[in-house]
């Protein structure tokens, strides 16, 4: 049943510069591979022994699991703390003399900031050495800045499907990465739990729990060492590691600043505006139970054409207000 699924590949634009992603890719609000940008000598620097020399012992968090499909929703891994150089050469093994949970266990980083409470996630600072070697594309405000997250994976592992609130690059530095893209139009489809995506096996679901999955139409694309893949705001994303891979994953504030919460360190907190606006349809609900289901059956239907009739743009996946005060340029600078 699931080659009832649309499909389409990510469009691929090459030898992008600012320039041209503003002109040509950034407008359209969708995901785009873009090969040519230069990310600097990392691409030939970061091989395993390069990074576990350069990264040194310092501690860091990881994932680790049994299985290589993980599940944020039902916590089917745990957190370890390992040596960055230690770490690295587990992630690079396909089985361990040394491990947690079994000899074939998965990991994945996902780098902090050194106060997770307080600070994002920045390569320059946590992982200073190495970050000389990763150029980031200038293809936003340097104030808009928010976070560059280290991300490193065992093969084989696929994280949940997911989306974040500011726009990114992913950077495939080294290694080969499936990812498979959602629309923000197709959340209705994806059983979502917060920002994340019940259907845990995508490739194939159970459609007894999941039938409206198949209606989801589904982005895919493959990245090799060099590509970079621009993720909008609010488009879910799930990603499967063909080989032991190293990346950096670059989030800037594509809305005025305000619009964010000021105490969100990791970027997936809900625009503040949105936030409000979720917590009064929680607090619509819990009014509703005080009536009997009919009644409750009736008015949820009626909150939803409210919904649809004011909030609803179909066949329009822009989700940037038109006046939404973002710094982006207008045109791009030298």
């Amino acid at each position: 049943m699931m080659e009832l699924q649309e499909r389409e590949a990510v469009p691929v634009f090459t030898e992008v510069d600012r320039e041209k992603f503003l002109r040509d890719v950034y407008p359209q609000r969708r995901p785009a591979v873009l090969r040519g940008v230069c990310l600097g000598p990392c691409l030939h620097k970061w091989t395993v022994d390069y990074l576990r020399r350069k990264g040194g012992s310092k501690q860091v968090k990881i994932h680790v699991s049994t299985v290589p499909q993980m599940d944020f929703l039902r916590k089917n891994f745990v957190y370890k703390t390992l040596p960055f150089n230690e770490f690295v050469k587990r992630a690079s093994e396909n089985k361990h003399t040394d491990f947690f949970l079994s000899e074939n266990e998965s990991y994945y980083l996902r780098s902090l900031g050194e106060d997770v409470r307080k600070e994002p996630a920045d390569l320059s600072r946590q992982f200073p050495e190495l970050s000389e070697d990763f150029h980031i594309p200038s293809f936003f405000e340097p104030e808009q800045f928010f976070s560059s997250v280290f991300r490193i994976s065992s093969c084989a592992l696929q994280l949940w499907t997911h989306y974040d609130v500011m726009d990114n690059l992913l950077a495939q530095v080294t290694g080969v990465k499936r990812v498979v893209l959602f629309s923000p139009q197709n959340a209705l489809h994806l059983y979502l739990s917060g920002d994340k995506s019940e259907v845990l096996d995508i490739d194939a679901p159970d459609l007894k729990l999941y039938p409206e999955f198949v209606k989801a139409k589904r982005y895919e694309c493959v990245l090799e060492p060099g590509d970079l893949l621009f993720i909008p705001a609010l488009w879910f994303h799930n990603t499967f590691a063909l080989e032991f891979g190293v990346g950096v994953n670059v989030f800037w504030r594509h809305l005025s600043a305000e619009s964010y919460d000021k105490k969100d360190m990791y970027g997936n907190k809900e625009p503040v505006a949105a936030a409000r606006a979720l917590q009064a349809v929680d607090r619509a609900l819990l009014t509703l139970d005080q009536l009997p289901a009919n009644y409750r059956d009736f008015y949820g239907r009626c909150m939803i054409q409210r919904i649809q009739k004011r909030t609803y743009c179909e066949g329009h996946t822009d989700t940037a207000p038109q006046n939404s005060g973002t710094t982006l340029p207008s045109s791009p600078s030298s």
